[in-house]
């Protein structure tokens, strides 16, 4: 959660550290307590301290994302957590609370960058920058929301001018190695 909706980069952890077990049911302690003892790691508790208050936010919900209020043990669930800052809250209410106050720039930054990356079918570019910018910019404009975003995309010349790689089951009788050209696509034509 954190890299992906926030773009906060999580260092991969070190080799010397056990992972969490993958069946919560055979555990003899919560997850809220296994996470505690990482926290007293000094290798664990620097990366630890800024994404377990983000996991222990979805602990309301079990591994298929169904709502619950006892873990795989049986166990009751607490879903309350503070995130970095010392901002105190409560499951997924208490995870947007503290996005919007408190990370929500990063956020629409990331949105922006993902979903464009996304429609484009490519990696973003330096040249693709303005077009995010504009985006963050048109999303706070419009109150948030997405449609603006989606909007911003589809009529923005990356979208509209992507290049599409042809493939030998495109064209059969062509020869089998694919050719790239441009595909113009304009959705604000009436056909």
């Amino acid at each position: 959660v954190v890299q992906k909706v926030l773009g906060i980069r999580v260092p991969p952890p070190p080799p010397v550290v056990p992972e969490l077990p993958s069946d919560e049911s055979k555990t003899d302690k919560p997850i809220r307590e296994m996470l505690a003892e990482h926290h007293k790691n000094p290798f664990c508790a620097g990366c630890h301290l800024r994404f377990d208050s983000f996991g222990l936010a979805f602990e309301g919900y079990g591994p298929v994302g169904d709502a619950r209020t006892k873990d795989l043990a049986g166990r009751p669930i607490d879903a309350s957590t503070t995130y970095p800052g010392g901002v105190d809250g409560t499951g997924l209410v208490g995870l947007q609370s503290f996005i919007k106050d408190h990370r929500q720039d990063k956020f629409v930054e990331n949105l922006s960058r993902k979903l464009l990356s996304y429609a484009l079918n490519r990696s973003l570019q330096l040249s693709d920058e303005s077009l995010v910018d504009k985006m963050k910019t048109d999303l706070a404009a419009n109150g948030y929301k997405f449609r603006s975003l989606v909007e911003d995309i589809v009529l923005s010349p990356q979208f509209l001018n992507r290049r599409v790689v042809e493939t030998p089951a495109d064209h059969p009788a062509a020869p089998q190695k694919p050719a790239g050209k441009y595909l113009k696509i304009d959705f604000r034509k009436e056909h």
